[in-house]
């Protein structure tokens, strides 16, 4: 159960443990040029696994939460692969596609999905498709063309080399044919179904000059496509992907939340943000579907307050944020997304109005903390930025260790005239206080009271 008020107390008459640390702001922190050349819009994106909706016309079930997908602030919905999935060889894995222009039966049909993508347009919402270029299953309908696919020295098909995918194909793009029916593929769902973009699956697997031709297709298909690559390469960007996965962050955020220091989390996000560029950004997560099939995000950060305290870093940190479906109602099992496991939407009130109540003051900060982040120094463990834009002023200060912290605040921000984004009420920042576990505070105010 989440106590908000736990979350927000600065003093503490039972300490259990004091860090008094004085926190500064490095110049080399400041990193303001690289992060303001990012003027991607950047964006809640809500990833809808279909097999925690329902066991069966999944695409509906998704379709009647709308609502409370949109109520988390999500501006694009993700859905993971409902295409037909394939069976010889098979692991059950919603990645191995039989047939990349169908709707797998037990998730609904076309008309489903196209209702999902018009009642998501209705309220503001996009929708992207997870796509799979890099394989297909062993008995997708493009299987007998023998030349699609890579072959060792004897003719044989392959997996992908270097993995244990053997449940797959591996695609051969040397095939000019392969890449046009790729490409006719992708656009197939933009024209039948009006989606707004694709997630692309493994996309550093698959060369750059076929996602530099297919993305410009697709934008000439389509204006205002959005390209989400699961890669780490900064070509990607090149290649025309819009949004690529924060795995420099997400790795530094994990070390975080155990011995890790708030210096390399910060330089995780310099680092990332010099590689993006004008109008693109990363992804920033605390979980997704492949690191939930292993570790709830309760059991990675340390417990429900850790989860929430671990996303508001997340949240505010920069580029665009991802909430996987269940981690919004703190699931707290590994969650295999091989198989239909259903969740209890309402077994978690409270966790879930916290997320609600985070998201909410995202969307009211959006106008300033899209700028460029100070950051300051707070012995390391602490994890304290500013933001300043347009008049107005954001500053996020997180404990993420399991044990009380004495803050000294840097004298730039104390004294700062602010208001308690979370609570409402209206304070001064104090030139000392003390974070419970996993504490935050989300503070906003006007520019010339903090300067």
């Amino acid at each position: 159960m989440i106590i908000k008020k736990l979350f927000r107390i600065f003093f503490s008459v039972a300490v259990a443990f004091v860090l008094f640390e004085g926190c500064k702001g490095d110049s080399s922190d400041d990193n303001t040029g690289s992060v303001e050349t990012i003027q991607a819009d950047q964006m809640v994106i809500y990833e809808a696994n279909p097999r925690v909706f329902a066991s069966t016309n999944s695409i509906n079930a998704i379709s009647d939460r709308l609502d409370e997908i949109k109520a988390l602030g999500t501006d694009v919905i993700w859905v993971m692969p409902i295409y037909e999935q394939g069976v010889l060889k098979s692991i059950g894995s919603p990645y191995c596609i039989k047939d990349f222009k169908s709707v797998n039966p037990i998730y609904g049909t076309l008309s489903d999905f196209q209702n999902l993508v018009s009642k998501a347009h209705a309220k503001g919402m996009k929708v992207m498709l997870d796509w799979i270029a890099n394989h297909t299953s062993w008995d997708n309908v493009w299987i007998s063309n023998k030349s699609w696919y890579t072959q060792n020295a004897h003719g044989d098909i392959v997996s992908p080399a270097g993995t244990n995918w053997t449940d797959v194909a591996d695609l051969n793009y040397d095939n000019a044919s392969m890449r046009t029916a790729m490409i006719d593929a992708m656009k197939y769902w933009v024209t039948a179904a009006d989606v707004d973009g694709f997630r692309c699956d493994y996309a550093d697997g698959v060369p750059d000059d076929f996602w530099s031709n297919c993305i410009l297709t697709l934008k000439e298909t389509k204006s205002g496509l959005t390209m989400l690559a699961e890669g780490t390469g900064n070509g990607l960007f090149d290649d025309g992907f819009d949004i690529c996965f924060g795995w420099k962050y997400q790795d530094a955020l994990q070390k975080l939340f155990g011995s890790g220091a708030a210096s390399d989390l910060y330089s995780a996000i310099q680092t990332e943000n010099k590689l993006a560029g004008v109008g693109k950004q990363w992804l920033r997560f605390t979980t997704n579907h492949d690191q939930a099939s292993e570790q709830s995000p309760i059991a990675k950060y340390g417990g429900e307050k850790g989860a929430i305290a671990a996303y508001v870093i997340t949240a505010f940190a920069g580029g665009s944020t991802l909430i996987y479906s269940s981690q919004e109602i703190g699931y707290d099992k590994a969650l295999s997304f091989f198989k239909v496991n259903l969740m209890d939407w309402i077994s978690n009130p409270s966790y879930l109005a916290e997320y609600k109540t985070i998201m909410k003051v995202y969307d009211e900060t959006a106008s300033y903390r899209t700028s460029a982040p100070k950051f300051y120094s707070c012995g390391n463990l602490v994890v304290m930025y500013y933001k300043n834009s347009q008049g107005k002023s954001l500053l996020v200060v997180v404990n993420p260790k399991n044990e009380k912290v004495n803050v000294k605040a840097p004298i730039e921000r104390a004294g700062d005239k602010v208001v308690d984004a979370i609570s409402g009420a209206f304070a001064s920042v104090p030139s000392s206080f003390e974070m419970e576990p996993y504490g935050y505070n989300v503070y906003t105010g006007e520019s010339k009271y903090m300067l």
